[in-house]
């Protein structure tokens, strides 16, 4: 059966270590990040781990996330209430607090005021606040999203902060070094959260932020050198960045005990399949197995619409190409993939909380409980911009490093309805004008990612003095550091123009393009 590395649980990967007990937001990875950010490394865990569990981890400081639950609804999340005396400092984030508050006889309920939104906070005048709140002006703005609040908190406990709706925006244990945080600091929006983060970490927790991505990979590369030994890892390519770097880690830890195997799914982008194989013969010295399968893949996908149901046939014809070409390879015992943080969060799996699935990943809980291969995930902890840094410290070339994201089922979830030979063709065409117009003006870099999706809408236009019904286009460019969120690039407009007359004069039958505007969220990165 296939299992999982615990690379993530190892002790040795952080000398200093903060958990964030995940309630069910999804923009608990956010609060992991900003702890990175401060040179501490944050790792997700399930709400319900053991306090036996933290005690054994041993964290400098624990954060409780916030969540879509009322603490006082039957069922509701809970975490271990030991947790509360191990001495450990605690920072509880909105339903964290409530929790909190509630643990120790607090009350929270339902506001008529509900605060969605920017906020001004007033903060207290008192000692309390000074640790938290080092450094930040008295009056500040800060982001809310909740219905439920807190009303009133036991005497153990001492109001830090407020707004005019929410008496109690901050508060602190008289003699514990428990906090709690109606607003989030973790998001762009609060403006001084950064700060509030770090006070808590170093005033609080008393880290020294020695955490280094660097560490991460002489780490990474001893602990699976270790568990290797002298077996032979099996590592899926993509083209895309992720599995690259998982390559080049794996290169650097067991050298020629590497196979890699590329899938060519009749997926992927243009010229990409070259690209890959001149990428990895040239950079790398690896046992390179190329899978020819795009027939199978586009019998699989014949009359299928649904987003989910293409990612699932997708995946399922994947492993099994994978793994049938993985047999011929000898001595292979391990299996090696790209998993990221956002494919762990998007399909609800990390730390197997409660975030819901907001769509699958086909290397995520996507494998066969037969599969007789060990599953290594050394990037499964990262975001996308800490990959990146990782293939800069391995040495992989910066065009490399700096490819745009592309998803594990490719084209199939960028060409909306029935995918066909002929409409991945119209999609390959218009993508690689706008990569190409966007490499042109020397935008890539600034563009997180940029691609074009195929619309399963026919429109009515004029080419020639001749009316036409041709198929849409959608350019989707956007920019973000996290990919959890994003926003829509504002490519200027004479750029926007060149890409839309170049795919309808050179794009057969497609005679509208239209540029997404939206942020994520509410929407995401991808269409499907």
């Amino acid at each position: 059966m296939a299992t999982t590395s615990d690379i993530s649980q190892s002790k040795n990967l952080a000398s200093e270590r903060v958990l964030v007990l995940d309630f069910g937001s999804q923009y608990a990875q956010l609060i992991a990040r900003r702890v990175r950010e401060q040179h501490v490394y944050g790792e997700i865990v399930r709400h319900d781990i053991s306090a036996a569990r933290v005690r054994e981890i041993g964290p400098k400081g624990i954060i409780l996330s916030g969540g879509p639950a009322s603490v006082y609804a039957e069922g509701a999340p809970k975490c271990d209430p030991a947790i509360f005396e191990l001495g450990i400092p605690v920072l509880g984030i909105c339903y964290g607090m409530q929790l909190i508050c509630h643990a120790s006889g607090g009350r929270v309920e339902g506001h008529p005021v509900r605060e969605y939104g920017r906020a001004r906070c007033t903060i207290g005048a008192n000692q309390e606040a000074d640790d938290l709140f080092a450094g930040v002006p008295r009056e500040t703005e800060v982001w809310m999203s909740h219905g439920d609040q807190v009303i009133s908190v036991s005497d153990d406990y001492v109001p830090l902060a407020r707004t005019e709706s929410c008496a109690h925006a901050a508060v602190k244990h008289r003699w514990r070094s428990l906090y709690g945080l109606q607003f989030h600091p973790e998001v762009t929006h609060t403006p001084n959260g950064k700060t509030i983060l770090g006070n808590f970490l170093t005033n609080v927790c008393g880290c020294t932020g020695t955490w280094r991505i660097g560490d991460f990979a002489e780490q990474t590369i001893r602990h699976v050198r270790d568990r290797v030994g002298k077996d032979r890892v099996i590592c899926g390519l993509s083209g895309g960045v992720d599995s690259a770097v998982v390559a080049a880690l794996l290169y650097r830890a067991i050298g020629s005990q590497l196979s890699c195997i590329l899938v060519d799914n009749g997926l992927l982008r243009k010229d990409e399949e070259q690209s890959v194989i001149e990428e990895f013969t040239k950079h790398f010295k690896t046992d390179l197995h190329v899978v020819k399968a795009e027939g199978r893949f586009l019998s699989a996908l014949a009359g299928v619409t649904d987003p989910q149901e293409k990612r699932r046939l997708i995946g399922h014809v994947f492993i099994e190409c994978f793994v049938a070409e993985a047999r011929k390879i000898q001595g292979a015992k391990y299996l090696a993939q790209g998993t990221v943080y956002p494919d762990v969060i998007e399909s609800g799996a990390a730390a197997d909380g409660p975030a819901d699935t907001i769509k699958l990943h086909h290397n995520v809980g996507g494998l066969p409980a037969e599969l007789e291969f060990d599953l290594i995930e050394p990037l499964r902890d990262l975001f996308k911009d800490e990959v990146r840094q990782l293939g800069l410290q391995l040495g992989l070339p910066e065009e490399i490093v700096w490819r745009h994201p592309f998803p594990g089922p490719g084209l199939a979830v960028r060409c909306l309805g029935e995918v066909t030979p002929e409409r991945l063709d119209t999609l390959r065409e218009a993508d690689a004008i706008v990569v190409g117009e966007i490499k042109a003006a020397n935008l890539y870099r600034s563009t997180s990612q940029a691609f074009a999706v195929l619309l399963p809408v026919r429109s009515v236009g004029v080419m020639g003095d001749a009316r036409t019904y041709d198929d849409a286009i959608a350019v989707r460019c956007v920019t973000t550091d996290d990919f959890m969120t994003a926003d829509w690039t504002h490519l200027p407009p004479d750029l926007l123009a060149r890409i839309s007359t170049r795919i309808i004069n050179e794009v057969k039958g497609v005679n509208r393009v239209v540029y997404d505007i939206s942020s994520k969220p509410p929407a995401t990165i991808e269409w499907e």
